[in-house]
C-alpha cells in the first residue's frame, strides 16, 4: 500500500511566484497551497494580481520566476504531452464565462471534450453536454441556445458546465458571481459547494464577493504587497493586525455578511428544529 505523506494532499504548489509587465512588478516572491478537497478563497484588492496568479498556475502566464506545481508537476516549461495530461485534470471559469459567442452551449461544452478526445462519438459528445448542462442547474432547453439568448446568471452556469465537461479534480473559478444580483449569487454559491462535495472537487475561487467567502470558502488567502500575506480560515484572518485585512473583513460591507450568514444559520437551525 501506498504511504501518503503532506505533500500528497497539495494539488497547486506555488512558490517564489514573480510577475512583471514591463516594469510594474504583480507579484514577487509569492508562495502558496491548496489543499485536496478545499475551496480556497482568493482575494484583494485591485491590481494585486488574482487573475494573473491563476493564469500563471494554469500556464496561460509566463513567470518570470518561481515554481508552479499542479497534482506534483511542474507547469512551466513542460513538454505538450506532459501539459495536456495535467491540463485533462483541471477546469477553469473565466470571468463572464467566456463562452464562444457563435457555438451554442452544447457546443462550447463540448469543446475540450473534442479537443482531448477527437474521436468520441457525437452522439456520446451530445449526451455528455446534455448531461453537464442539466448538472450546473441549466434547464435542457438551454442546450441548443446561444451565449447572446442567455441571462447573465445562465451564462456563467454555462461556462461552468463546460468547465465541468472532461470531470476535473480541480476547478478554477475567476470571479463567478460578479454581476450577478445577490439571489443569483448565492443559488451559484450553492450550486459550487454541492458539486464540490458531490464530485470531490478542489475549487480555486477568486472572488471580492464576501458572501462567498463566508458562505463556501474553506480557508482564505490574501494577496497584498506583490505576496500572499496570509492563508487561513476568516477567523484566522480577522484575528490579523494588517490594515487592508482589517478594512476588508470589519468594514461595513464585511459586518453586512456576516449579519447575513447569521441569519442564514439561523434560519438553517429553526428549519432543523
Amino acid at each position: 500500500m501506498k504511504r501518503t505523506t503532506p505533500q500528497d494532499d497539495i494539488v497547486v504548489r506555488v512558490r517564489g511566484l514573480k510577475n512583471n509587465f514591463g516594469e510594474q512588478v504583480i507579484h514577487d516572491g509569492l508562495d502558496l497551497d491548496v489543499r485536496r478537497g478545499e475551496i480556497l478563497g482568493v482575494v484583494g484588492g485591485s491590481g494585486t494580481g488574482k487573475s494573473v496568479l491563476m493564469r500563471s498556475i494554469i500556464g496561460l502566464q509566463e513567470p518570470a520566476a518561481g515554481e508552479v506545481e499542479v497534482f506534483g508537476e511542474s507547469t512551466i516549461g513542460g513538454g505538450d504531452l506532459e501539459s495536456e495530461s495535467i491540463r485533462r485534470r483541471w477546469g477553469v471559469l473565466f470571468q463572464g464565462g467566456a463562452l464562444f459567442s457563435t457555438l451554442t452551449v452544447a457546443e462550447n461544452v463540448q469543446v475540450p471534450l473534442q479537443e482531448f478526445y477527437p474521436n468520441l462519438d457525437p452522439a456520446l459528445l451530445d449526451e455528455i453536454a446534455a448531461y453537464k448542462v442539466v448538472m450546473t442547474g441549466l434547464p435542457p432547453d438551454a442546450g441548443p441556445k446561444y451565449p447572446s439568448e442567455l441571462s447573465g446568471g445562465m451564462r456563467k452556469r454555462a461556462g461552468l458546465a463546460r468547465a465541468l465537461a472532461l470531470d476535473p479534480e480541480l476547478l478554477f473559478l475567476d470571479e463567478p458571481t460578479a454581476g450577478l444580483d445577490p439571489i443569483g449569487a448565492a443559488a451559484f454559491d450553492e450550486l459550487t459547494r454541492s458539486l464540490q462535495k458531490t464530485l470531490g472537487l478542489t475549487v480555486f475561487l477568486i472572488t471580492h464577493d464576501l458572501d462567498s467567502l463566508y458562505a463556501i470558502c474553506d480557508r482564505v488567502a490574501v494577496l497584498a504587497d506583490k505576496k500572499v500575506i496570509a492563508v487561513g480560515t476568516i477567523d484566522e484572518l480577522i484575528a490579523l493586525d494588517h490594515p487592508w485585512i482589517e478594512e476588508y473583513f470589519k468594514g461595513p460591507r464585511g459586518r453586512a455578511a456576516i449579519a447575513t450568514l447569521d441569519r442564514a444559520q439561523a434560519k438553517q437551525a429553526k428549519a432543523d428544529d
